[in-house]
């Protein structure tokens, strides 16, 4: 009898233990491109989210509760990260964070909706506000506010009359392009060539050569990490003199490791940048992330790091742990970096959780993407 009752105490400090546990801390979802095709973004995203994670945790957590955080690899399969949302959300998890590939955000941003979890994602196809899903939040502007911003750059700066555009034919690129056409129409410059391309491709000879027959002003590249990186070796390659222009994805880190000197002189308008050092909060996360990870952060670590802190920004004014209040008090809000210095930069959301914040031109030179100019929110 002794040792029956003992076992059962045992049984029972065992499960009031975790039951404890459980409730000093709070689980949030990483759901990310670990591996696959976006590993490139998948991985800064997760480390910048470590990072802000880390100092969540040692400022008391959220609400006093430490942040345990999960990581589920999507592959970069839409399928599976549809499947990885429900299993973090099956696992306790008050938000998801990921993922950033809009192919697999349009997937899985339903599971989320359905349960009520908020989620915030590093996907910049316009599609993903237009749904009129609640629950779904960027971490950076999508791309029919990013491409207009480079209007003014290709008609008043380069004074380009003829351009085209070099794609890649994912939910990314086709949301890109389409914005693209209409902003070029709009400002009267005409696209003489239009060169879709595909997730993976490794030979871009034949685009550049397309490219180079129609000999434009400048082209407009809109790839992901690794296709931008091939493309831009080839144009070295072939040597195509004109200007090439794009989003973030054309002069980050990664790409230009991946491209090493063929990145030179390439220009892109990106939202958010580590290279920006002349923003405090910007440069102290770029320090950290360098200092931890051995390697310079890209634009996708630091929309990790602003999707963690803004949960535990905006999960504090509403006061509980509610999915539903959650949603309802980002709708609309604006987060003062001088008030919430971890926002980094003055940042607002609208009422299909598309963001607005200053965004920044860059240009790679000697090796490393330079500031060259900053573009007010709109």
């Amino acid at each position: 009898m002794h040792r029956k009752y003992l076992l059962a105490l045992s049984t029972a400090l065992i499960a009031l233990s975790g039951t404890v546990h459980a409730q000093e801390t709070v689980k949030l979802g990483m759901v990310a491109e670990l591996s696959g095709a976006g590993a490139p973004s998948g991985t800064n995203w997760r480390d910048g989210i470590k990072i802000a994670v880390e100092e969540i945790n040692a400022d008391g957590g959220i609400l006093g509760k430490k942040i345990e955080l999960g990581e589920y690899d999507t592959q970069t399969d839409p399928q599976v990260s549809r499947a990885l949302v429900q299993k973090a959300i099956d696992d306790g998890a008050y938000a998801i964070l990921g993922t950033i590939y809009s192919g697999s955000t349009l997937v899985n941003m339903l599971v989320a909706q359905q349960n009520s979890v908020p989620q915030f994602v590093g996907s910049e196809s316009p599609a993903i506000v237009e749904k009129g899903n609640p629950y779904v939040f960027r971490t950076s502007s999508g791309a029919q506010k990013g491409i207009p911003a480079l209007t003014t750059y290709f008609k008043d700066t380069l004074k380009a009359q003829k351009v085209a555009v070099a794609w890649v034919n994912n939910e990314f690129g086709k949301g890109g392009h389409t914005v693209f056409l209409k902003e070029m129409e709009k400002a009267g410059i005409e696209v003489i060539a239009d060169v879709p391309s595909e997730q993976a491709q490794t030979d871009y000879a034949a685009d550049i050569a397309k490219l180079k027959q129609a000999n434009p002003d400048t082209v407009f590249v809109y790839m992901n990490q690794e296709e931008s990186a091939r493309f831009l070796i080839e144009a070295k390659k072939q040597s195509l003199a004109m200007p090439l222009v794009g989003e973030v994805t054309l002069t980050e880190a990664k790409v230009i490791e991946l491209a090493a000197g063929a990145a030179e002189g390439a220009i892109a308008h990106v939202g958010v940048t580590a290279t920006a050092t002349e923003i405090p909060g910007i440069a102290e996360f770029a320090k950290t992330f360098e200092e931890t990870f051995k390697r310079k952060p890209t634009h996708d670590a630091i929309k990790g790091y602003v999707g963690a802190w803004t949960t535990k920004y905006v999960t504090e004014m509403v006061g509980e742990f509610d999915g539903e209040a959650f949603s309802e008090k980002m709708h609309g809000l604006c987060l003062k970096a001088a008030e919430h210095p971890k926002i980094l930069l003055d940042t607002c959301w609208d009422a299909t959780g598309e963001m607005s914040r200053p965004s920044f031109m860059v240009q790679v030179k000697d090796g490393a993407p330079v500031v060259i100019g900053q573009v007010p929110a709109n």
